[in-house]
Order: structure tokens, then sequence, then C-alpha cells
């Protein structure tokens, strides 16, 4: 017991970090969060919760571990990915370049039905192969030779519940008023430093061997 219990600490403080840090999903969300509200960000963030538990699921049940021994597959995923990443650079770029006048026009979020919104959330996370190692490695930190089903069922719930609060936690922190204050003090920065995280990791994916 002691020892699912001490297992279970590091999956889901893996989790965690590897949830919490910087990367596309998460600064997809924020910059959504400050340009186009709360609701948006919240719809993009519930997608990429869903992909998040799709892999999480996957890697359940094997069928991710046995993904990761087939190259194509991954190269389909990054090359998927990376063209996903660079045109949310493009879009970032462009949008820094436009003039405050024509951002107080709506955005393709703000027009957007959350149900559209939702699916480009689910498409980024999806089209991310580091999505699926990742499962890969946390259930492999989680599972030993001896795990029970309730052990795959506990890390499954655990890492949905703080996936939904993390995520939807950037939704909720930057959309917030001194965050939107922030945002059109410095739209421009803002949006040209995504443009670069996002043109950065698109082409990482599509140039980095898996």
């Amino acid at each position: 017991m002691l020892a699912d219990i001490h297992q279970l600490t590091i999956v889901f403080t893996a989790y965690i970090i590897a949830a919490g840090s910087p990367g596309p999903s998460n600064m997809r969300i924020m910059g959504v969060a400050m340009n186009d509200g709360r609701k948006a960000a919240l719809a993009i963030a519930l997608g990429v919760v869903s992909g998040s538990i799709f892999w999480g699921l996957m890697a359940a049940t094997g069928v991710s571990a046995v993904l990761s021994r087939y190259a194509e597959a991954l190269v389909v995923l990054r090359v998927l990915g990376g063209l996903y990443l660079l045109y949310l650079a493009f879009r970032a770029g462009k949008a820094a370049l436009s003039s405050d006048k024509d951002q107080l026009r709506p955005s393709d979020e703000r027009k957007a039905t959350a149900a559209t919104l939702y699916k480009r959330g689910l498409l980024m996370h999806l089209t991310n192969p580091k999505s699926i190692l990742a499962w890969i490695a946390l259930m492999t930190l989680g599972l030993g030779p001896g795990s029970s089903p309730h052990t795959v069922v506990v890390i499954l719930l655990g890492c949905a519940i703080l996936s939904v609060t993390i995520f939807c936690g950037y939704a909720v922190v930057f959309s917030t008023a001194p965050m939107i204050r922030l945002y059109r003090l410095a739209r421009r920065w803002i949006e040209g430093t995504l443009a670069v995280f996002f043109g950065f990791a698109g082409l990482k994916l599509l140039l980095t061997h898996i």
C-alpha cells in the first residue's frame, strides 16, 4: 500500500510538472484567454484536457506503446503537429503586426463556436507525439509487474483531475482583468513572443527525430 502511494505521488508530481510547464497548449490557452476571453480559453482548454485523457487511455491499454515502436506513425503525428504549430505562429505573427484598430474586430476565436474551439484544442494535443511518449513514461513510472487495474484507474482519474485543474486554471487566471489589461498594453510583444515560440516549437517538431 505504501509502495503504491509512493509510486502514485511520483506519477502525479511528474504529471503536474509536465502539464504545468510552458508548452504549446499552455501558451495557446494563455494567448486566447488574454485576447478573446474566458469562455474561448476554457473551450480550448477542455479540448486539450480531452486530448490528454485520450492519450492516457491509449497508454493504459498499451496502444501508444505499440505506436512508439512504429516510426511511421510518429512521423505522421510529428509532421501534422509541426505544421499546426507553424500555422499558430503565422496567426500570432499576423496579430503582432496588425494595428490596434484591427484587433478590436472579432477574431476567429471570438467568432468561433465553443465546439470549434474545443476541436482546435483537441487537435493540438492529439498531434503532439510528445504527449504519447510522456504518458508512456508516466505509466512506466506508476505501474510495476504486480500492479492492479485499480492502480491504472487511480492514475487516469488523478491525472484527469490535475489536467482540468491546470489547463482550465490557465484559462481562468489569464482571462482576469489584470491580465487582459496587460495584454492590451503589451499586445504586440505578447503576440510576437507567441509567434516565435510556436514557430520554434513547430520547426523543432518537424526537424527533430523522435
